[in-house]
């Protein structure tokens, strides 16, 4: 495991969780400095942004989420966050680890995401995940990056009553331009994009126990990247007769 893996401080034990029903006290958010260049940077990799997903009221940063609907050539939903970048990460200093991120994640094309079908949390939970995770660094004054895991609660539970997925890991995206990974600002500042990819508890427990090259065999293995399939095959599980 490396030296990032072994800092993160978001794991299946004895460090900050993610629970989806946990509230924090309000905050005033520090408002989205970047937010024209991060929409360039989407419509200018991924596509025209089809709406934005504004919060209303936010807490500690203020995020939203840009959605960019499936097409012919690519035909998958992406939703990426704008407003996790307005606060350094709480990074080590003597490290190279980008203190500027925002995440991503990519859905089946036929995911829901209209009014009606967010109020239910089968369509919403990738979004709840998304704003969750861009706010868990500020709020407890860390930092997430590459192969870092965050389960859903402890113990970890199913995001939905839809899915067995109950943790997620971040990873640099298999699927999208190599341009978009990265965007620089100014001098000072350099944003990267990172993506969500959710896990299985196996997944995790395999992770934290041999390292994020184990999981990832594992995923070239089921042929696992970062479109999410809430019902995808768990890579973990020796039942496939490849391992």
């Amino acid at each position: 495991m490396s030296s990032a893996e072994k800092s993160a401080v978001v794991s299946m034990s004895g460090s900050p969780i993610l629970r989806h029903s946990e509230a924090a006290p309000f905050e005033g958010p520090q408002g989205e400095e970047c937010i024209e260049q991060i929409s360039d940077h989407i419509e200018a990799h991924l596509g025209q942004i089809e709406t934005v997903f504004h919060e209303i009221v936010s807490d500690t940063v203020h995020i939203d989420v840009h959605f960019v609907k499936a097409t012919e050539t690519f035909p998958f939903v992406r939703l990426v966050t704008s407003g996790m970048s307005d606060l350094p990460m709480s990074a080590p200093e003597d490290s190279d680890v980008p203190k500027f991120v925002e995440v991503l994640m990519t859905l089946p094309g036929n995911w829901k995401l209209d009014q009606d079908s967010l109020s239910d949390e089968h369509w919403y939970w990738p979004i709840r995940l998304m704003k969750g995770l861009a706010r868990l660094p500020h709020k407890h004054k860390t930092w997430l990056g590459w192969g870092h895991t965050v389960p859903n609660g402890d113990p970890a539970e199913p995001y939905a009553s839809s899915t067995k997925l109950c943790g997620a890991i971040l990873l640099p995206s298999v699927t999208v331009p190599e341009g978009f990974h990265k965007l620089r600002i100014d001098q000072d500042k350099e944003i990267t994009f990172f993506s969500i990819v959710p896990l299985y508890e196996e997944e995790m427990r395999l992770k934290l126990r041999s390292g994020s090259d184990a999981l990832l065999n594992r995923f070239d293995k089921t042929n696992v990247n970062d479109i999410v399939d809430p019902s995808r095959r768990n890579s973990a599980k020796k039942n496939f007769g490849l391992f």
